[in-house]
Parts: C-alpha cells; structure tokens; sequence
C-alpha cells in the first residue's frame, strides 16, 4: 500500500476516533445533571440558588444565568401578586409536570463545541400506567468540560411542557413584569 493510501485512511479513521471522546463526556455531564435532578424529585418550578448549586458542575453559564433571574423573576412575582400561583408550577427540566422517577442518557453526538443527548425518561407513580418520553439533553463545551446548555422537551401530550427549558425561563421572566 503506498503512503499516500496510508495517509489517507488514517485521515478517514482520525475523525471517528475524534468524534467518540466527546460522546464519553457528553454522557458522564448527562448523568451527573441527572443524578443532581433526582435529589429534586418530586421538582417543583424554578431551583432557588441551593437547588441550582446542585447542578452548578453540570450546567453553562448561561443556563445558570437564566435559572437565576428566573428565580429572581419568581420572588419579585410572588412579593407583587400575594395569592396567585407561581410563574412555573411543576416539574422544569422535563417534559412532564409531575417530573420524571427514571431516566436513560441515551446516544450522544455533536463536534468539538456542541453536542445533545436523548434521554429516555419515565415516570411511574406505581397506580396508572407509566409514561415514557425522550427529552434532549442540549450542551456545550466550556473551559470545565462539556455543561447543559438546554432541555429540548419532547413529549406530545396536551399538558406536557413544550419547546426548551430556554424558552419556558425566558416566558417566566416576561409574565413577571420584569
């Protein structure tokens, strides 16, 4: 075989090996923010700043942002309109409202800058018969490793969460009059 031949499938082999690392990372982030998640359980609405703490190794700085002047949007809120509920009832970092009780990190893809997960998700409240759904897991390589960027829901039902995570913050902190 000459070089040149050499040189060439040794080029086709260099970005499929390139190309895994990051899934290994990508997938330690994803269970490491879901084993904080499953601390929440049952979740309720925007973490306050122990709740994001928590996820603090797992998420970007910008999501951090987000969740706190939610949080900060949330109590302002709450000061404002004494009786009515909070700006985001329910579970946040998953489709369904009632949250998840299991979770799978599924595959993970993306180059040296961005990447996503699917994660299979369930809830069983052990009564009527489990829910299954796949969520994204949305993410971003920074200085500290690959961190959640964003949640991308992916259930269909009526009253399921829709969109991303991103966009629910960002509606929360518009219905406050922030």
């Amino acid at each position: 075989m000459s070089i040149f031949r050499l040189l060439v499938l040794a080029l086709s082999i260099a970005p499929a090996s390139a190309a895994s690392a990051p899934d290994t990372s990508m997938t330690q982030t994803a269970n490491g923010f879901y084993a904080a998640y499953a601390t929440f359980h049952p979740s309720d609405g925007i973490p306050d700043a122990a709740g994001r703490a928590k996820f603090a190794p797992y998420i970007s700085p910008a999501l951090d942002k987000l969740l706190a002047q939610a949080a900060a949007a949330q109590t302002r809120f709450a000061k404002a309109n004494k009786d009515s509920p909070p700006l985001i009832e329910g579970d946040l970092f998953t489709t369904m409202f009632e949250g998840a009780t299991a979770y799978r990190v599924g595959a993970c893809k993306g180059d040296a800058k961005k990447g996503s997960c699917a994660i299979d998700l369930a809830y069983d409240n052990k009564h009527d018969t489990p829910t299954h759904w796949t969520d994204t897991l949305y993410l971003m390589k920074s200085a500290n490793g690959w961190r959640v960027d964003d949640i991308g829901y992916g259930g269909s039902w009526e009253y399921a969460n829709h969109g991303r995570l991103s966009e629910t913050l960002r509606q929360a902190i518009a219905d406050s009059g922030s």
